[in-house]
């Protein structure tokens, strides 16, 4: 099969000024830098953090001695994936080891990455979207044991800090129903009093407190995995496909933009 004749699927969420971002982080900002009508050209400022959008976090992110992107060559960044169904879960339930497939399931040396589908990009934009399931400790500690990179339509693999509601369908902010909020307004009230990756100690449905820190991104960055954060439309991939996730080429970077693509 020739490449043109190979399937293909967007899985990049939007980079605007919509765009949901982690709690303290920058808001995606843009603004004319040049225009036709003054300058005759077009050219934009463009304002935004480094874990914006869909993106990819590099080991850097959160250890001190982790590696940071322009380490690793191009190649590296083209990973075999295999997708995991956990659409059956609800407003921040832990995704435990046992849905990490195994030998008998499908997992197998091909696998480079996993990609846990959770349906929550539908929440992208919302308050809703910071409720979203997690990667417990073991279960990322399974992955991290077998190589294995993990991609989820998630803000983060760990709990998110989230003002209100943990209970499925309960909505977590008054404003949920008006539509998105901007990234600066998610950075802004949020940001101030969750400027670190730390969720909130709530407690899920079992009477299990959630867990301090990312320990997630603690098992996988800290074996020099990649964590890939908010792709979506992965209701439109097959079980097994290829995902290319080329980041910007940037110096030191501790993540980066990705536009995240989809082949099989």
């Amino acid at each position: 099969m020739s490449d043109r004749d190979r399937s293909t699927a967007d899985l990049t969420q939007p980079l605007d000024a919509d765009a949901t971002v982690y709690p303290g982080d920058p808001a995606v900002e843009s603004a004319p830098a040049a225009t036709h009508d003054s300058d005759g050209y077009r050219v934009t400022e463009l304002r935004f953090g480094s874990h914006s959008g869909t993106h990819v976090d590099a080991p850097s992110h959160t250890e001190p001695d982790g590696k940071n992107l322009d380490a690793f060559g191009v190649e590296e960044f083209v990973f075999d994936a295999q997708l995991v169904d956990c659409t059956g879960l609800g407003a921040r339930d832990p995704i435990g080891p046992e849905v990490i497939p195994g030998p008998k399931s499908g997992g197998d040396a091909e696998t480079e990455m996993l990609v846990l589908r959770t349906g929550w990009d539908a929440h992208w934009g919302t308050d809703r979207y910071f409720d979203h399931p997690y990667l417990t400790a073991e279960a990322a500690a399974t992955c991290a044991d077998r190589g294995w990179h993990v991609g989820l339509d998630a803000l983060s693999p760990d709990p998110s800090p989230s003002e209100t509601g943990t209970e499925e369908g309960e909505s977590t902010s008054e404003s949920v129903g008006t539509g998105k909020l901007t990234g600066a307004e998610e950075s802004g009230e949020m940001g101030a009093s969750a400027g670190t990756e730390k969720p909130n100690e709530t407690e899920e449905s079992d009477g299990t407190s959630e867990p301090d820190g990312v320990p997630a991104h603690r098992e996988l960055l800290g074996s020099g995995l990649f964590v890939v954060e908010n792709l979506t439309g992965l209701g439109e991939v097959p079980d097994r496909f290829e995902l290319l996730a080329y980041p910007l080429a940037l110096v030191d970077a501790d993540g980066s933009p990705v536009r995240a693509v989809a082949t099989w």
